[in-house]
């Protein structure tokens, strides 16, 4: 099995003074298929049995959770950034780390999974477990990448633990 975590690359002080970014594009461009198993892996068979659909959060999200819809022969729901998707949507905006942002998305129902790439301080995983809930879908799970273990983010998203591929911290 490949060590997903080891092809990620580091960049310090990027976006800012301070920050160590965790760039997954080399991880994605080597290991994309190894990287879809893994994050399949993080539910049983049963629980992807319950599954409707996919939702992913714009942009990163989209190309990991339209892969895994893909593969599990589900339906994809895109979360986007404002202003993206035509009416009517759903809008939540929300606070990032460096400033807030707005999420939409259309109106629909069934149960899905929601998926991201990282889970940072649970701004934009909240926001789109928020906006599903509004927009009538049932969460079922959440799923990310990587997982940055700040400090001060929730443990639990919508009564829901978010289950990550790898971890830092």
């Amino acid at each position: 099995m490949i060590d997903l975590k080891s092809a990620v690359s580091e960049t310090a002080d990027f976006p800012e003074t301070g920050i160590l970014f965790r760039d997954l594009s080399p991880l994605l461009r080597h290991h994309f298929a190894q990287t879809l198993d893994a994050l399949d892996a993080l539910l049983s068979q049963d629980q992807w049995q319950l599954i409707d659909a996919v939702a992913g959060l714009d942009a990163r999200g989209f190309v990991l959770g339209a892969a895994l819809a893909a593969r599990r022969r589900l339906g994809f729901v895109p979360i986007r950034k404002a202003g993206k998707l035509p009416p009517p949507v759903h809008q939540l905006s929300y606070k990032l780390e460096y400033g807030t942002a707005t999420l939409e998305m259309h109106q629909g129902r069934g149960r899905v999974v929601l998926v991201d790439d990282v889970y940072a301080t649970g701004g934009t995983l909240m926001a789109g477990a928020e906006l599903c809930r509004q927009s009538g879908y049932d969460l079922q799970a959440l799923l990310v990448l990587a997982d940055l273990r700040l400090q001060g983010r929730p443990a639990h998203i919508a009564g829901l633990p978010v289950r990550s591929v790898f971890h830092y911290g």
